[in-house]
């Protein structure tokens, strides 16, 4: 997660507390964030790379989550992609869904920190 569901965002503890196992902080390499109505929008992009938090799902919970993600994320204009993502912890790789733009979402501009706890 990279916006208002990323630990510490308005939205993590009203759709995600109680259903995540593990936090992890890790980039998404590859991608830009966009400011959005809101919210941010990741956009791939050849070297750019965005801040976020590598959440997993509590055991049990996973199709639940991603029904709830879905239904939250999709009609705002976000496609659910896998990406490689990588743990800042200790630099290991993993496939991960991610919510990117889909190709009519209303994009701001580009938050140039790759942050969305740390834009202008």
């Amino acid at each position: 997660m990279y916006g208002t569901l990323r630990p510490g965002g308005y939205n993590h503890d009203r759709f995600l507390a109680g259903r995540i196992g593990t936090e992890a902080a890790a980039v998404l390499p590859g991608a830009v964030l966009h400011d959005g109505p809101g919210y941010p929008y990741v956009v791939p992009q050849a070297g750019g790379r965005v801040i976020g938090s590598l959440l997993t799902p509590s055991s049990g919970d996973y199709g639940e989550l991603f029904g709830l993600l879905d239904r939250l994320e999709l009609p705002v204009g976000y496609e659910r992609v896998a990406m490689d993502v990588v743990r800042t912890d200790d630099g290991a790789q993993v496939s991960a869904w991610v919510f990117v733009a889909a190709p009519d979402a209303p994009l701001g501009p580009v938050i140039e920190s790759g942050d969305w706890f740390d834009r202008p």
